[in-house]
């Protein structure tokens, strides 16, 4: 049986506001998800007028699709293994998951695809929302439709603001346009576990969700081109495939689908890859990346290209336009093509949304490096967390990343079984870290840690990497005993400190 999902195109309209009645506004923020939010909060809290325009849910992917009900469907499987690799915890732990009060728990953290709390939220922070499609028709102009065809412009005083995130990239796979299947949408909001769920793609998305659906039972086929988290160290996407195994999971490598279809509206899907082979499921969970969503901004009408990312300035400013010496064009998040996560576009949000307050006041924008307006973490400090069994933490660079910065270079590698606290953590805990020096500075550049709950560690590697801290000074930063935190003193000492 195919399974079904909530209706993604319910829109309550309680507490919005008719676009025809705005006319007028210090900011316009197209894309009402959290990056929308953030730079509306912040222009509001910084003496500005903002109207948020959202076709859909506002809150955008994050908090319906993605982030909290994709993790709200792992934590159940991640709960129970970790009980059971606790002697004394495990003899309590006996029969599978309970599906159906996990789909439930994962439906609490959506609101039931419901925006209320967050319309409410918006205009309880002078927040103006407007539910529609916007599109740009000129500088400082947007024209927004709403659900019944009605068209209204709204004009900014200060800056427009694009915010539309990104929208799932599908390869041109024969069949794969006619076939019914599931993206990250279809995915995080289904009703039922399908007994069996092909999925294609090794990145983040595919690496989650198939751990997902194997701790809720789904028999689960997982076909990547390449190996899995191949934008994170080589170490951690084979640690990753290992567990996956062990849960059951079938991992391929090197398997690029070529053809699609399925039996009938609701059958079993066909998958057949390039070498002939085929594998069948019940459902096809397309997580093949996703791309910039600016198809239908109109671009065109200021003299960008759409379908593209909008490249910015450290403050959000869209370069590729003649903006003189007052900005009034910005983006953040997912569509700038920087990183595509969640609090890293809510971060940028929170720069831009300042920047644009404080031109608009006539104050010094601070922009450089590290600056109160700057966006510097996006290029040296990106923090990612990946919820597989086990997690996988990284902050700032990779060893690659940082040989083709041409930085010099020395990478420390840790057995995180050799960490006490890890040891009491879990029995037969294993995990895995990774320090990269900067030799000429001697400060950290990047961390990667493998291991369960280690996304916990990862904040501390942050301080580290974005203050630049010198390892002698790093070297008195004491983690107690016995904690996983211990790995830091390991890295530390096996650098030689």
């Amino acid at each position: 049986m195919t399974a079904t999902h909530v209706d993604e195109r319910h829109r309550p309209a309680r507490g919005t506001t008719p676009a025809a009645d705005v006319g007028e506004v210090d900011v316009i923020v197209i894309g009402g998800g959290s990056t929308g939010e953030n730079v509306a909060s912040r222009a509001v809290e910084g003496g500005l007028s903002a109207v948020l325009v959202e076709a859909d849910l506002l809150g955008g992917d994050c908090s319906y699709w993605s982030c909290m009900p994709s993790k709200a469907l792992l934590r159940p499987g991640q709960a129970r293994a970790a009980a059971a690799a606790v002697p004394g915890a495990r003899e309590a732990v006996s029969g599978g998951l309970d599906v159906g009060a996990a789909l439930e728990h994962r439906t609490t953290f959506t609101s039931g695809w419901d925006d209320g709390s967050q319309v409410e939220w918006a205009t309880g922070a002078d927040i103006t929302v407007v539910r529609g499609l916007a599109r740009l028709t000129g500088e400082r102009s947007v024209e927004v439709t709403s659900a019944d065809g009605a068209t209204a412009t709204i004009t900014a005083r200060q800056a427009v603001v694009a915010a539309t995130g990104s929208t799932p990239n599908e390869p041109p796979v024969e069949g794969l346009a006619d076939t019914p299947h599931w993206t990250n949408r279809e995915a995080t909001s289904a009703k039922e576990v399908p007994a069996r769920l092909v999925v294609v793609g090794g990145g983040v998305v595919g690496s989650e969700l198939a751990t997902a659906y194997a701790s809720l039972g789904s028999t689960v086929t997982l076909l990547s081109p390449s190996g899995l988290l191949g934008r994170m160290e080589p170490e951690a996407g084979e640690m990753v495939e290992t567990s996956l195994s062990g849960m059951g999971v079938d991992v391929r490598k090197g398997a690029r689908a070529a053809k699609v279809e399925r039996e009938g509206a609701d059958g079993p899907v066909t998958v057949t890859l390039e070498d002939g082979s085929s594998v069948v499921g019940d459902e096809l969970l397309m997580a093949t990346g996703r791309r910039p969503d600016t198809d239908g901004l109109g671009l065109e009408s200021i003299g960008l290209e759409p379908g593209q990312a909008l490249t910015v300035d450290t403050t959000g400013v869209v370069q590729g336009l003649d903006q003189g010496e007052r900005p009034w064009f910005y983006a953040a998040g997912d569509l700038t093509g920087e990183a595509q996560l969640t609090h890293m576009g809510k971060y940028s949000a929170r720069a831009t949304g300042d920047a644009i307050a404080a031109r608009a006041a006539g104050r010094a924008v601070d922009d450089a490096a590290w600056g109160t307006n700057a966006t510097t973490a996006q290029q040296r400090a990106v923090t990612q967390v990946v919820f597989t069994s086990p997690e996988v933490a990284s902050v700032g660079l990779t060893a690659a990343q940082a040989d083709d910065a041409g930085l010099r270079t020395r990478v420390v590698d840790l057995d995180m079984s050799a960490v006490a606290g890890a040891a009491v953590h879990a029995e037969g805990y294993t995990g895995w870290a990774r320090m990269v020096v900067d030799e000429d500075r001697r400060v950290v550049v990047g961390v990667t840690f493998v291991g369960q709950d280690v996304a916990e560690l990862l904040h501390s590697a942050t301080i580290a990497v974005v203050g630049e801290v010198p390892l002698e000074r790093l070297w008195h930063a004491v983690p107690p005993y016995p904690t996983i935190s211990e790995a830091w003193l390991r890295l530390l000492e096996t650098y030689g400190l």
